[in-house]
């Protein structure tokens, strides 16, 4: 149904997918407030990129894990500047590929492959279950990583099971551009012009109180999140938000962790309210 949004600001700080969670908002008729927690660059220095995608090529890999759908989108632009786009798809769709979640089962589908296995978890963890369960000795294993993580407990485990890992980052995260659009963001909430944050990682999560606390406005923070609904995509973000003692008030249910269950629970919830300045009869 269109227009169960309609009133309500919402505030995304999706950066990887803005513009589509920006239109799905926007067709329930929410009014949307945008502040993405970094802008993504290709990684400043494309040598490393550009050598992992000809050994894929050259060696290809027995097993392929992607653990974001930015990630594959990178590397398949990477191959395309050097002439290498084809020979790559086509080699990804050779090898066995593991897709952390759906999102990089979206990008492979993206360029007309399926992901071989889809993570029960979509985290990192869920990766290192997953991969627990199957016969790696002996295998090269392709495995693209995001920024700002500290992947060497995946490596580890991996490597434990027999197999040899070839790591990529296609992209970084370029966080000190958007410090000022954060900062109004919180200013946003804290004067009460927000119904509803809605949160699609666990790095938005830390990027915010990270922000908050370099400025010296961490309890303005809080106080602005006591009075705007937090949506949370999912278990992961919810546990960051608990660890840093924010509690989670909508959620999708029966584990659909992606951005229109996310929004049909808003929608739900927020529906039961009434948008900023109303009252219900």
């Amino acid at each position: 149904m269109p227009d169960r949004l309609s009133g309500f600001r919402i505030l995304i700080l999706e950066a990887r997918e803005e513009a589509q969670f920006s239109r799905l908002l926007r067709e329930q008729g929410a009014e949307v407030l945008q502040c993405p927690m970094f802008i993504i660059r290709d990684a400043p220095d494309p040598a490393p990129v550009e050598d992992w995608i000809r050994r894929c090529i050259q060696t290809p890999h027995d097993d392929l894990v992607l653990t974001t759908g930015e990630g594959l989108r990178r590397l398949v632009k990477a191959a395309r500047l050097i002439g290498l786009d084809l020979a790559f798809i086509t080699t990804v769709g050779k090898a066995r590929t593991f897709a952390r979640g759906p999102k990089p089962g979206k990008a492979l589908r993206e360029i007309g492959l399926e992901a071989t296995i889809t993570t029960d978890k979509p985290t990192s963890e869920g990766i290192a279950e997953t991969l627990a369960r199957l016969e790696l000795d002996g295998h090269r294993v392709g495995l693209q990583l995001y920024p700002d993580r500290d992947h060497s407990t995946l490596l580890e485990k991996i490597k434990a099971q027999g197999a040899s890992v070839d790591p990529v980052l296609p992209y970084i995260y370029d966080a000190s551009a958007a410090e000022a659009n954060i900062i109004g963001a919180i200013e946003e909430m804290a004067d009460g012009r927000v119904d509803a944050i809605a949160l699609t990682s666990s790095g938005q999560v830390r990027r915010l109180v990270e922000v908050a606390r370099i400025h010296r406005c961490e309890q303005k923070l809080r106080a602005g999140l006591d009075r705007t609904q937090i949506a949370s995509v999912g278990p992961v973000v919810s546990e960051e938000l608990k660890a840093y003692g924010l509690r989670t008030d909508i959620k999708p249910a029966n584990d659909a962790f992606f951005m229109k269950p996310l929004i049909s629970a808003m929608a739900s919830a927020l529906g039961e309210a009434a948008p900023r300045g109303q009252t219900i009869a």
